[in-house]
């Protein structure tokens, strides 16, 4: 196995920009790779807007992880405004992606893969759905990503002889965890950007983050359809 895994956006602009942004992963812990900025802005301090449940020391660790990571996509796109349409292309170890969408939809989607590995102690959590990224997902499937994700690793937790939570109520505290991580990390955007295409991908982001908590029963209510044949007492599955 290759000792980094790349993810490659390909951005195109309405006023004819196009950037590519390349993540670089560490292929067996999934740890983002890329370097930190040489100078680091002030926002990116972790005392700047700290989160409340940040278990990190500012004098072990003077700055924030997850701010570090966004520094040069908040560059890329300050000047930008969310609502306007653009080109991304996205390149994984297995598959090339491709859609036209707002930036902070395209932004929302490589800014979700670069918290998920930022190093943040609330987002390792989403370090196997980085692995299988999935661009531009859309509610229904992020949420099936989510879940299915959780119950894999209760599974192996049951393996390893330890309890497994089939309820999902640590899957809900990772979001309630991750929801005030987003609004904090908002809070530092602000004094970053003139325009609101990373503010509004983020917020895009965290809609779901505050959501799930309180509506994962129904949301899966709603794909149970999917498993009826796993449902039916009469049904005998291969082996």
């Amino acid at each position: 196995m290759a000792a980094t895994q790349t993810i490659t956006y390909r951005l195109s602009f309405a006023d004819g920009a196009h950037h590519a942004v390349t993540v670089q992963l560490d292929a067996h812990t999934l740890a983002l790779k890329n370097p930190a900025p040489d100078e680091p802005p002030e926002w990116t301090e972790l005392g700047c807007e700290m989160c409340p449940n940040c278990p990190l020391q500012q004098d072990q660790t003077p700055y924030c992880p997850l701010a570090l990571s966004l520094v040069d996509l908040v560059k890329l796109c300050r000047d930008v405004a969310s609502y306007e349409v653009m080109e991304v292309e996205v390149e994984t170890p297995e598959r090339t992606t491709r859609a036209s969408t707002t930036v902070q939809r395209g932004i929302a989607s490589l800014m979700g893969l670069v918290i998920a590995t930022s190093g943040c102690p609330h987002t390792t959590f989403f370090r196997p759905m980085a692995r299988f990224h999935l661009p531009m997902a859309t509610e229904e499937e992020t949420i099936y990503r989510a879940t299915s994700t959780y119950l894999l690793a209760q599974y192996f937790r049951l393996r390893r002889g330890a309890d497994a939570d089939l309820d999902m109520e640590g899957l809900r505290a990772a979001y309630r965890r991750i929801h005030v991580v987003n609004v904090h990390v908002a809070k530092r955007l602000v004094q970053a950007v003139t325009k609101d295409s990373s503010l509004n991908a983020l917020i895009l982001l965290d809609l779901f983050s505050k959501a799930l908590p309180d509506t994962i029963e129904d949301s899966l209510e709603e794909i149970r359809y999917l498993f009826e044949p796993f449902l039916d007492s009469q049904t005998t599955l291969p082996g």
